[in-house]
């Protein structure tokens, strides 16, 4: 069992100020790997596969997104570029000039960006869970709880949270896991939505349209993008590769485990 260890660096920038942003680093040596968790969570989603993506050979380190988690949050007005500044200042601090790459939802729009405006420092690239979204799949996504978190007098804010968690997570079987992340979800809930408006915003097509690193579009088939993912690799067939695991849910990571490390090792050692 590896010993995961926790800490922090500085990210500084011309067009945002210096911000603190919080790491778990597995591992002291191997092929150096960064993850890109989904929202509202953090680097915790990873904590399940970071021992056995050290035993596969990687040294691997998860961050959480600025806004998220234990990191400072970004300004008003960010964006995504401003979002994915992280992940060089985490290649500048760990002193990698290059990485390989794995974003899940949030995580691996934030991955996209970055990996198509620096090819050079991705070695290859894992998209978990993309979002090439239908009208319909935007229009049930709005529905949901992203938002600043308000506290109200009798508690219900708590409840709120709690059913949204249920029903984003259809199939869901872990009662302990439920209210894991639906406690990490409102930890900083009035910063960890912020990054959803500007992903359903986004030409995310045209970022897909624009890599040119090795990139897997990796998804299961009980998770809410699953025909999403499937859409998005449709764009590139001669040029992406896919991959699936069976049932699960969005919380693929923490339902399997080692399934997950394999298919992405499988890809990434290739």
């Amino acid at each position: 069992m590896s010993i995961v260890k926790r800490g922090y660096f500085d990210v500084m920038g011309v067009d945002i100020p210096s911000c603190q942003i919080h790491y778990r680093l597995a591992g002291r040596s191997g092929s150096p790997l960064i993850l890109l968790h989904q929202s509202p969570l953090s680097s915790i989603q990873f904590e399940a596969v970071l021992p056995s993506l050290v035993d596969k050979g990687f040294h691997a380190l998860a961050l959480d997104l600025p806004g998220f988690g234990m990191s400072d949050a970004l300004p008003e007005g960010a964006s995504l570029d401003n979002y994915a500044a992280i992940i060089p200042a985490a290649m500048h601090f760990m002193h990698w000039p290059s990485a390989d790459v794995i974003g899940h939802h949030t995580g691996a729009v934030v991955a996209a960006i970055f990996a198509a405006s620096s090819p050079f420092a991705v070695k290859r690239l894992v998209l978990n869970g993309f979002p090439i979204l239908s009208a319909a799949e935007r229009e049930y996504f709005a529905t949901f709880y992203f938002g600043p978190k308000e506290p109200k007098l009798d508690g219900s804010h708590f409840l709120t949270a709690w059913h949204n968690r249920l029903r984003s997570t259809p199939g869901w079987s872990d009662l302990n896991l439920m209210h894991r992340y639906t406690i990490e979800g409102l930890y900083r809930g009035h910063s960890n939505w912020k990054a959803f408006p500007l992903i359903m915003a986004a030409d995310l097509e045209k970022v897909l349209l624009s890599l040119t690193v090795p990139t897997l579009l990796l998804t299961n088939t009980g998770e809410d993008l699953f025909e999403s993912t499937q859409r998005a690799y449709a764009l590139r067939t001669d040029f992406f590769q896919y991959a699936e695991l069976k049932g699960g849910t969005h919380d693929i990571i923490d339902e399997q485990s080692q399934a997950w490390v394999a298919a992405v090792a499988h890809f990434l050692f290739a």
